[in-house]
């Protein structure tokens, strides 16, 4: 007897009349280019009302004997991502491979394949009937940050704080859990949402406590503010010159520190004091930091948590390590690919690649963990006006932000490691840091000759008008993430003002530029679960559903780009669209479920769509609990 579960849908499941493709577009025939494309590249996927598949328990006495499924999917509304056979309605699995896929012929014509998925169906088979539900390829993130997620975990949260008031009172609250002179660390806090709209000072933080160190990261992780006592620890004092890359921030009357460290450069003067986690608080924070993205259907995720080759602040070579225990020990929930700090000596990355294997075009290297990219951060962020732009800004003309490195310098180290066959990708925000990052890869492309490097610009978030050609020209990824838009959206246009504005965030004219994209979340900056970035990618919109047309509404994408840049696309960009991306026969088998069709759900409801199930190698690694 084969083992056969249920997984149920909501008991009051209600068909939406507007659909996802159902947007404001400007005219009926907008919305009617808008269903077109749907249809062609990704249409809704309807099965005919009470259809019952019939499961065979016995293979014909005339087929060959196959070697039954470990797992069927049937009964289910697939979207496969496949550009070819785009809906299917089962899926037979063994071991962390599809190996047969019933695809639909069309909604009303029943697969060819069902008798073959069927036929995979052994006694110790499970099968699962998901009765109607929404099955698509997992989420594959193209750019978090797993171990700042860890570690916040461990640390206060001021996720959301609206004022410097309550952002010590969360402070004061938390004082009992340390003994005096241990370090307090936190991150999350956003000035943008205060009333003064003004960083905090250590003014601020010695109002509750000198007997402790302390420094808090904001919410995008290129600013800090440090206590009077850090800055002690630190040996940061007026006389402290700026280093490189950094900056100082520092009273205008007095000369004095402020607290404010702006860029790693300077934020690690402090970071750098502070004592590593042990072995057994990282693996405790990674494992829920890997629970909450499963959570949401995270399959894979391109990680940053190695930001130099030693273990500053907590960002080095030990967290892939850690990572590097868990896959041993079979506790991996989703598949990682680790970047590498570009700034380190080339044959220290060397080492690196040879003990944690890479990716190329013809190896995709371990399913399960390798490293990746060498990154490199060369500006900072536009909340903080610390993107490098072209010209100043349009809300500050005292500061155009802070390029890190020295674009010559940059272009002779990039040359030098791209010889040695490593995948490059630099993080550039402003227009000015997009411009020497498309300079650099011009560089090494004339230097090292043509190849399949798939060189990555992360962020992409301002790009001047001339520069997106160049994107498609060198065959550059824009690895974005459009879930920042939820929140720069509110001031993006007060920092570069109408016209610049246009560069900013602009998935569409990426595409038409021939850019591919690739989706992540920059989690923890942003929430892990994708569905928020898909939310902002089709509407452009504010999850309180303003501006009304969308912000800069010329920039959104269709749903099924949406979907493909988070999935098809970011499997490309890290080597592996042969394995990953789509539902098909020899793919892996990361599946994700949805209680209901994703086409025909209201935009504004994706936000509140919860995942029934995330699938990793063919194994459930969450379920959604029953009521």
């Amino acid at each position: 007897m084969f083992r056969k579960s249920r997984v149920s849908p909501p008991l009051h499941r209600q068909s939406s009349r507007q659909g996802f493709f159902s947007l404001e577009v400007g005219s009926a025939a907008a919305i009617a280019v808008v269903l077109a494309c749907a249809s062609v590249s990704w249409r809704p996927i309807r099965a005919r009302a009470g259809e019952v598949v019939a499961l065979k328990r016995i293979q014909s006495a005339t087929a060959p004997a196959k070697v039954p499924a470990d797992l069927v999917i049937t009964n289910a509304i697939v979207a496969t991502m496949d550009e070819n056979h785009p809906r299917a309605s089962m899926i037979a699995v063994r071991g962390e491979t599809i190996v047969a896929v019933a695809f639909n012929i069309s909604d009303a014509i029943k697969s060819g394949q069902a008798p073959e998925v069927e036929g995979l169906i052994g006694p110790n088979t499970r099968v699962i009937d998901l009765h109607k539900q929404f099955v698509m390829p997992g989420f594959n993130d193209a750019h978090l940050h797993l171990f700042a997620a860890a570690y916040a975990k461990l640390e206060i949260d001021f996720t959301g704080v609206k004022s410097v008031a309550e952002l010590q009172q969360l402070i004061r609250d938390r004082l009992k859990d340390y003994k005096p002179g241990e370090w307090i660390l936190g991150r999350g806090w956003d000035h943008t949402l205060w009333p003064e709209k003004k960083f905090p000072s250590r003014q601020d933080l010695d109002a509750v406590s000198t007997k402790y160190p302390m420094i808090f990261g904001r919410l995008d992780g290129h600013v800090a503010i440090a206590n009077s006592r850090a800055l002690k620890v630190a040996g940061i004092t007026r006389s402290t010159p700026d280093p490189p890359g950094g900056h100082i921030e520092r009273d205008p009357k007095s000369g004095e520190p402020t607290g404010m460290l702006e860029e790693d450069a300077a934020m690690n003067l402090v970071f750098q004091r502070v004592p590593a986690f042990s072995l057994e608080q990282r693996r405790r924070a990674f494992g829920l930091a890997m629970d909450e993205a499963v959570q949401y259907g995270v399959t894979s995720v391109q990680d940053n948590s190695v930001f130099d080759a030693d273990d500053s602040a907590n960002f080095g070579w030990q967290n892939f390590l850690v990572m590097d225990q868990l896959k041993r020990e079979g506790k991996l929930k989703f598949r990682i690919s680790e970047w590498l700090p570009f700034p380190a000596p080339p044959s220290r990355l060397e080492e690196m690649r040879r003990v944690g294997g890479s990716s190329t075009a013809e190896n995709p290297g371990d399913p399960w963990l390798k490293t990746g990219e060498l990154k490199l951060i060369l500006d900072g962020s536009l909340g903080s006006r610390t993107a490098a732009v072209l010209a100043p800004y349009s809300d500050d003309p005292n500061t155009a932000g802070i390029l890190s490195i020295d674009p010559e310098r940059l272009k002779q180290m990039a040359i030098e490691r791209d010889r040695a066959g490593f995948q490059l990708g630099f993080h550039a925000i402003g227009d000015r840091a997009n411009r020497v990052a498309l300079d650099t890869f011009a560089a090494v492309l004339e230097a090292n000759g043509p190849r399949d490097r798939r060189d990555r610009i992360e962020h992409a978030q301002v790009v001047e008008s001339t520069d997106f050609a160049r994107f498609g020209n060198l065959n550059v990824i824009a690895s974005m993430q459009p879930a920042h838009l939820l929140d720069d959206a509110r001031w993006a246009t007060d920092r570069l003002g109408p016209e610049r504005v246009r560069g900013a965030y602009a998935w569409r004219t990426m595409e038409r530029n021939g850019a591919r994209l690739a989706f992540g979340t920059d989690y923890p900056v942003i929430p892990v679960n994708p569905l928020r970035g898909i939310y902002a990618c089709v509407t452009r919109k504010l999850t309180d559903g303003t501006p009304k047309r969308g912000w800069q509404p010329q920039e959104r994408l269709h749903a099924n780009e949406c979907f493909r840049a988070y999935t098809v696309g970011s499997a490309f960009a890290q080597f592996e669209e042969q394995r990953k991306g789509t539902i098909a026969p020899g793919m892996l088998a990361d599946i994700i479920v949805y209680p209901k069709d994703l086409n025909e759900t209201r935009p504004e409801e994706i936000l509140k769509t919860p995942v029934v199930m995330t699938i990793v190698g063919g194994k459930i690694v969450y379920q959604q609990a029953q009521p």
